[in-house]
């Protein structure tokens, strides 16, 4: 069964549609031990009392608010609902815009939202409603202790709820200064047609099966080799890509080499897709 990340009701004007929100993403992280150079024996953090240096319990760790140097006041999960019952309980609708008009540098996480059983029927009259007006809600909402902008939009037969950052949470380019230590370079007409035919060139269906995270086989790999046999291969630096130099680089060729392997592949992909054929 599915953990429940969030139970409540999304207000939709005077409809409240009670729904639970899911996960909508599976991490692939594998988790690194840390250890004692000398007998390999697990690295453990302890919660100490900072007066005594003494353990503290689980049981008896409270959270607390700095109001002052080392004066706190203490704040309880019911302190934390009662600040404001209806943010913790219901996702406000305040506007609804164009779905693409909401800049990516905006988008945090995504959950799937799924109608509780007495929200079955408003939460697809929103869902059809978003797919005829191709519009995408903008709420706020409450998970665990903070206040999060959020996106509700239309995925197949969902909704799915997408959290956003907050105006103040976001550094727009107009705010940031880290180009202004280069010149804008000139190239030529041919150097700019190059590199648009090796877009072109590359430019296919966004397809993300086609994606995969081979860094990490490439570490489970290296670990069940080192279980095994206890070896390990020396990792090779690729000099084939250009770093940092600090030298001017004549573009052409690389463009060139570029369009020559990008032709290369996918000829080789088009012979692999027409064998699939001849094989099914």
């Amino acid at each position: 069964m599915a953990t429940t990340i969030w139970k409540g009701a999304l207000s939709f004007g005077l409809l409240n549609i009670p729904v639970n929100l899911y996960k909508s993403e599976e991490r692939r992280d594998f988790k690194l031990s840390m250890l004692d150079e000398e007998n390999l024996s697990p690295i453990k953090y302890k919660k100490v009392n900072a007066k005594t240096g003494q353990e503290v319990p689980w049981e008896r760790i409270v959270k607390g608010y700095e109001y002052a140097p080392e004066e706190f006041v203490i704040l309880t999960k019911e302190d934390l609902k009662k600040a404001n019952p209806r943010a913790t309980q219901t996702i406000d609708i305040l506007d609804f815009v164009e779905s693409d008009e909401v800049d990516t540098l905006y988008f945090d996480k995504s959950y799937y939202m799924v109608p509780q059983k007495n929200g079955v029927k408003g939460y697809f009259l929103l869902h059809e409603a978003l797919v005829a007006t191709q519009k995408a809600a903008i709420c706020k909402v409450v998970i665990r202790t903070k206040e999060h902008l959020a996106m509700v939009v239309f995925k197949e037969n969902y909704l799915v709820l997408t959290l956003l950052k907050f105006n103040h949470e976001v550094i727009l380019p107009q705010e940031v200064h880290y180009l202004d230590e280069f010149e804008v370079p000139t190239f030529s007409d041919k150097e700019l047609q190059m590199a648009i035919e090796l877009i072109e060139g590359m430019t296919a269906p966004w397809n993300p099966t086609a994606y995969e995270d081979t860094y990490t086989d490439d570490v489970l790999k290296l670990i069940e080799k080192k279980v095994t046999h206890g070896e390990i291969e020396q990792i090779e630096e690729d000099t084939t890509r250009t770093g940092a130099t600090g030298v001017v680089l004549d573009l052409l060729p690389l463009l060139q080499k570029s369009i020559s392997d990008s032709k290369k592949v996918r000829e080789k992909k088009s012979k692999k897709k027409s064998s699939n054929k001849k094989v099914g």
